[in-house]
Parts: structure tokens; C-alpha cells; sequence
């Protein structure tokens, strides 16, 4: 991917200078589902960087004064719907409420909708992760519906899966259009 640049923000595939960076912020997962992509040395963070260093469905987050990674951005494609597509993002809780998060996504979704032809996005959240909730918000999202136990990432303490139920956000590039539109 050619990198994107915003007003503090670099979003550019992923290198080997990030994996301590990864690391920090995969160690300890904040929400149930990256508890799948848990990382716990930096010879394991090392590898994840050089697998996604080629992958542009895994973007790395960096402020631009530093070039220090603070999170990621994630999407693909539908297979069955080449204008769809699926977008997520995990950040370092050391830089939340910074708006990073809101900058670069929205970043990422102009790039998306103007460069990638891209007419439908969306993204899953969990029911109990209100800042992601409140991102999709904040990004123009509309909340399409509710999956009642939708999926598991975790185990009960009896061993039972411990399924989340979860919400649907969603953003079509005419809506997004003229929200640009609205905010001239």
C-alpha cells in the first residue's frame, strides 16, 4: 500500500521497526476479540511484522513525528462482493483519547470509498466494546442490527465457550459522499 499521511498520522504497511510496538499493544488484548492474535515475545511480534509487511489488509498506525507504530487498521474484502468490505482497527491503550483512532480510520475509509472503488463498508463490534461503538459512530456508521451470541473468542472458567453478542456498523460511499458534503 502507498503510504497515507494525515495531519499526525502515517498509515503505511507494516516493517520490521514495529514489532516491539506490536508487541506492546498485542500482549494484553483489551477486547475479547484479539484474544486469537495475542502475541507474547518479540520473536513472535518479529514474524507477525514480516508476514504483514506485504499484506495490505493489515495497516500500521504511526505518528508521524516519530514513526512510532500505535495501533493498526484491518480490512478485506468480501469474496462473494468485490465493493464490500470490512474494516477494523486495534490501537495501544497508551494513545487513546488522543483521536488517533478517528483520524486515521476515517483516513482509511476516504482511501477506501475514493481510491479503491469501494461502495460498502462494515464493521463488527462487540456489545460491550463502547469505544469501538463510538468510533463507528463518530466515522458515520450506522448501526445495522444485533447478532445474539454471534461468536466466541473466549472460554468460560467451566470450559464452555462464552459467545458475544455483537453489533453491525455499516457505510455506504453515497452515504459517506454527503456527510463530506453536509460538513462543507
Amino acid at each position: 500500500m502507498k503510504p497515507l499521511e494525515t495531519t499526525r498520522l502515517i498509515l503505511r504497511n507494516f516493517s520490521a521497526l514495529d514489532a516491539a510496538g506490536l508487541l506492546e499493544y498485542t500482549a494484553n488484548p483489551r477486547v475479547n476479540c484479539f484474544m486469537d492474535h495475542q502475541i507474547s515475545t518479540i520473536e513472535e511480534a518479529a514474524a507477525e511484522v514480516e508476514k504483514r509487511s506485504n499484506d495490505d489488509s493489515h495497516i500500521a498506525v504511526c505518528l508521524k513525528d516519530s514513526n512510532e507504530l500505535i495501533g493498526e487498521l484491518f480490512g478485506m474484502k468480501e469474496e462473494r462482493d468485490s465493493d464490500t468490505y470490512s474494516i477494523g482497527w486495534n490501537f495501544n491503550g497508551r494513545y487513546e483519547g488522543k483521536g488517533y483512532a478517528s483520524e486515521s480510520a476515517g483516513a482509511y475509509i476516504e482511501h477506501l470509498f475514493m481510491e479503491q472503488g469501494i461502495r460498502r463498508l462494515y464493521a463488527y463490534v462487540e456489545d460491550d466494546n463502547f469505544r469501538s461503538q463510538k468510533l463507528c459512530e463518530k466515522l458515520g456508521m450506522r448501526r445495522e442490527g444485533l447478532f445474539l451470541e454471534f461468536v466466541s473468542f473466549v472460554k468460560h472458567e467451566d470450559g464452555t465457550p462464552k459467545y458475544e453478542n455483537t453489533y453491525q456498523y455499516a457505510l455506504l460511499k453515497k452515504e459517506w459522499l454527503a456527510q463530506q458534503e453536509a460538513r462543507k
